[in-house]
């Protein structure tokens, strides 16, 4: 694997964190990632951020701040004194390849390898890097939690899904998963909630059914947090989906349930969003002792 950082996109403030562009190939494609390191901060430990369906790595930009959700999040917990590195999995973002060859294997991979780059950059400690996951990045969360051989000392995941064909069905509409899975190699369309309209191929909808998150959470026995809100239409019912996880989890956890919706009502200013970065933080901060 190859990793090439590409320059301080940002000087730091005092708590405030040095951004760097990193880059490393899976499968012979570039996938491209930011590096946020605290500032004044020795081989940190820091916490890999994993975006959701269609999103990209600072991830949904709250309408009041002008700022990322994942980017607002890197940057408070820098302050706390906890490096980052956020990912565009490949098909989104900077990353290479083609959004319609994307599949939840794919994803799992990209993150994989995210998490052996980590371990092998002494900028930051190997010995001491979290997890968090968002949406569709949370069942990808929580697939790479069972599967990565380097121990975690903690996974949060934000409104994690956990029944995949179900989730993708309620966004799409069945009729869109029945094509998908019946069209083979050729991309089939549709129409997103909000108007974008994106096409993926069977591959994407196969593998839905290939990986169960659920299942594969059980053999990380580390501390988990999962973060749900009652007013999520997206990944529903709640707290009742993100529970299940906590069902099949062997280890130190905490349900944390707001009255949110699947975005944790940024369209509604930044306090729920700053209380879940919070939260999150020190979580993490807790895995660490």
């Amino acid at each position: 694997m190859a990793m090439a950082l590409c320059g301080v996109l940002a000087a730091p403030a005092a708590g405030q964190a040095a951004e760097k562009t990193v880059e490393f190939k899976v499968d012979g494609q570039k996938v491209v990632g930011t590096l946020a390191l605290p500032d004044g901060v020795a081989t940190p430990p820091v916490v890999l951020l994993l975006h959701g369906f269609t999103g990209s790595r600072d991830e949904l930009e709250i309408p009041a701040a002008k700022e990322g959700i994942f980017r607002r999040a890197a940057r408070m917990w820098a302050a706390q004194g906890i490096a980052s590195l956020r990912i565009d999995f490949r098909g989104n973002g900077d990353s290479e390849g083609a959004f319609a060859d994307m599949t939840l294997d794919g994803q799992v991979k990209d993150a994989l390898a995210a998490l052996d780059l980590l371990a092998a950059d002494g900028e930051v400690d190997r010995d001491r890097i979290a997890l968090v996951g968002w949406s569709m990045g949370g069942a990808v969360g929580a697939i790479v939690a069972g599967r990565t051989s380097h121990k975690l000392t903690s996974v949060s995941l934000w409104a994690p899904g956990t029944n995949m064909p179900a989730a993708i069905a309620l966004l799409l509409g069945p009729d869109v998963v029945r094509r998908g899975l019946a069209g083979g190699g050729q991309p089939v369309t549709a129409k997103l909630p909000w108007g974008a309209e994106i096409a993926l191929k069977g591959s994407f909808f196969e593998s839905l059914y290939t990986i169960d998150p659920v299942a594969e959470i059980a053999r990380y026995k580390g501390p988990l947090l999962v973060a749900v809100g009652t007013k999520d239409d997206v990944v529903f019912p709640q707290p009742a989906s993100g529970q299940v996880l906590l069902d099949y989890h062997d280890g130190p956890e905490e349900l944390w349930v707001r009255p949110m919706d699947h975005a944790f009502n940024a369209f509604e200013g930044t306090a729920t969003v700053d209380e879940l970065i919070a939260k999150t933080g020190s979580f993490i901060a807790a895995g660490l002792k």
